[in-house]
């Protein structure tokens, strides 16, 4: 929700697939932080890669729908 409200532009998609593709992002880029030692488990960095990892899932989504 933190991701939608953040990204510019129109989205058309409905509640549940923001948040399926929100979950995803975040999970991934919480993950592939820890896992590049970028941050640990509990830091405010945390929530922010998970936000930023929720955008850019968002823009992807949005990138190949559109094609």
């Amino acid at each position: 929700m933190v991701a939608r409200f953040l990204k510019p532009g129109d989205d058309s998609m409905g509640w549940i697939m923001t948040i399926l593709l929100g979950i995803g992002g975040s999970l991934a880029a919480t993950y592939g932080g820890q896992a590049l030692g970028i941050y640990h488990a509990g830091q405010g960095a945390g929530f922010i890669g998970a936000v930023v990892g929720a955008i850019i899932l968002l823009v992807v989504y949005n990138l190949i729908r559109k094609s």
